[in-house]
């Protein structure tokens, strides 16, 4: 069985179920997942993106971890600054006071007035709000972690990767077992069974991240014994790749043929980046509470 988070704090909306528990999933609630948080109406990755991803519902935001050169952790998509900043160059070659000089950028490209933020002060303003997806943080997950214990968030955060837990275990050791772990399954994973098993054994994850290009993909396949073990399955609806073309974007002219056609082949959690309008729908069809 999947594992109980419980979360502190409060909020407009105390029935979402972030705020609350996340349970195995029951059929009838499918989590709603703001990638890089609401960025059509804030810059990507920026506090004012995770706030309006909070203020519309969403039950989780997905954001993206970088270290700077003096070691601190920042959230930025890219490599470098160029695309959404008004600076240039990698992350890494930056110090943290040198990143706070710069502005991000909106979704049209216009400067404004918001700054990187760190991964300290996301924390601080999600805690108790909403659960936060940490992407590109494997390779700093004991780092991670003892930043999540300084802001009391250990349990409101989800580390994800794709390697077997025998790898995962060796370089994380029992941090492993304090922390919430997402494996990813997708056409690399191999093989497949015992790669789920494996992980049910070791640490008995609350959800699986599922990868499938095609609707022939024999990673569907695999989604039935995910929920047999009472765990979430996480699809992300952002490109046509990830989901057999059942993505965000033919979801604005069929949401029935895009997001529901994924909820029908066993999604609970979608990552998504119209949450608004998936929100929506969902609410219409009783599946977000």
């Amino acid at each position: 069985m999947a594992i109980l988070l419980v979360l502190t704090g409060g909020c407009e909306n105390t029935n979402r179920s972030s705020l609350g528990k996340l349970t195995p999933p029951d059929g009838n609630n499918v989590l709603v997942v703001a990638h890089r948080g609401y960025w059509r109406t804030a810059p990507e990755n920026s506090l004012q993106a995770i706030e309006n991803s909070i203020e519309i519902g969403a039950d989780i935001v997905e954001i993206d971890v970088r270290k700077t050169k003096d070691n601190q952790f920042v959230l930025m998509h890219d490599e470098t600054v160029d695309r959404t900043t008004n600076g240039s160059g990698k992350v890494e070659d930056y110090t943290l006071d040198s990143l706070k000089q710069l502005y991000l950028k909106d979704v049209t490209g216009a400067l404004t007035q918001q700054k990187i933020p760190t991964l300290k002060e996301v924390m601080l303003l999600a805690k108790g709000r909403i659960l936060v997806n940490l992407d590109k943080s494997e390779n700093y997950i004991s780092e991670v972690y003892e930043l999540l214990r300084e802001t009391g968030t250990v349990q409101q955060a989800i580390f994800k990767g794709s390697k077997p837990i025998s790898i995962v275990r060796q370089k994380y050791g029992s941090v492993l077992d304090s922390i919430v772990y997402m494996p990813i399954v997708n056409r690399e994973t191999s093989p497949t069974a015992d790669y789920i098993n494996e992980f049910e054994k070791g640490i008995n994850p609350m959800a699986y991240e599922v990868i499938y290009e095609t609707e022939d993909s024999p990673i569907i396949e695999y989604i039935e014994t995910i929920k047999e073990n009472k765990d979430h399955v996480w699809v992300n609806t952002l490109w046509a790749s990830l989901c057999a073309g059942r993505d965000d974007d033919k979801a604005v002219d069929n949401p029935d043929e895009a997001w529901g056609w994924v909820i029908q082949n066993g999604a609970t959690i979608l990552q998504t980046d119209r949450p608004k309008l998936m929100l929506s729908y969902l609410r219409k069809k009783g599946l977000h509470k």
